[in-house]
């Protein structure tokens, strides 16, 4: 068996043609979606997906502005930031890109966002929605996972999915969309016994752990579909999953690659939000 790798990169060209149009429409009627980036110190990989996501705007439509920071700004300086963009009718998108400096309490800062301009789903209510299945916007690495397995037809509805990785940004929230859509799940972390004994059950396996090639071929079941989320930076500058991707090929039914796979999504489904959010705001006017 090989498994079929997903093509996370045409998944998201297919994604961001269909909202395309969305953002066309909204043109023609005089409002243009509009995201705004917020940035605090200069970590290059933080820089390289600033620059990533307003390569996308641009592709699709959407109205782009980063506000660069120094490391050393005060949390206050970007509260009153995020305050002024909450107001301004051209953004309908705000996105605090993470990690803040240590002086910074993330979740403080992302609190002040406004509910209708979280395109990110990191408020507190978007967040805490997901419960009742009434998020406004979803996380946007769960929901391009989500999308990757509807674009290639995998049911949920009855799959055992496991969940290797508690994160706020991805295992949560996981978890959660996946059980809304009738799965049966189980969340494992670093410190789980035994944890290929749980893997190995997982008709649907989603990896966000932070470890490189952590789950090997023994760690799959035959035939199962496997979500690497992870990404790592290697000594000799390659970037690898979570997913020892060459010995797992040969047991999954499907696999997703590192780069190529859940990365491009995840800025898809960005722009998906954000042109939701605008296509909101015009609902209201």
């Amino acid at each position: 068996m090989s498994a079929k790798i997903i093509d996370g990169n045409a998944l998201a060209r297919e994604i961001r043609s269909e909202w395309k149009s969305h953002a066309d429409l909204l043109i023609e009627r005089g409002m243009q979606p509009g995201l705004a980036v917020i940035i605090v110190g200069s970590n290059p990989a933080s820089s390289i997906y600033v620059r990533n996501k307003a390569r996308a705007c641009d592709e699709v439509g959407i109205h782009s502005e980063v506000h660069s920071f120094p490391e050393n700004a005060s949390q206050d300086e970007v509260i009153a930031r995020i305050r002024e963009l909450n107001i301004d009718a051209r953004i309908h998108g705000i996105l605090v890109q993470l990690p803040l400096p240590n002086h910074f309490e993330s979740s403080e800062v992302i609190s002040v966002i406004s509910v209708e301009k979280d395109v990110d789903g990191f408020h507190l209510y978007n967040v805490g929605a997901l419960v009742t299945g009434n998020t406004v916007f979803p996380p946007c690495t769960p929901f391009g996972v989500i999308k990757m397995l509807e674009k290639n037809n995998i049911a949920i509805e009855g799959c055992h999915a496991v969940i290797v990785g508690r994160s706020n940004i991805v295992g949560k929230p996981m978890a959660l969309m996946l059980l809304e859509r009738g799965a049966t799940i189980t969340i494992c972390t670093s410190k789980t016994r035994d944890l290929a004994e749980h893997t190995r059950r997982a008709d649907i396996l989603v990896v966000a752990i932070g470890r490189p090639r952590m789950i090997t071929s023994s760690m799959v079941k035959p035939g199962a579909v496997v979500i690497d989320v992870g990404i790592n930076r290697m000594p000799d500058g390659s970037l690898a999953g979570d997913v020892d991707f060459e010995s797992v090929k040969e047991v999954a039914g499907h696999l997703t690659p590192v780069p190529g796979g859940v990365g491009p999504m995840t800025i898809s489904m960005l722009l998906c939000n954000t042109i939701a959010a605008a296509e909101r705001a015009l609902a209201r006017i």
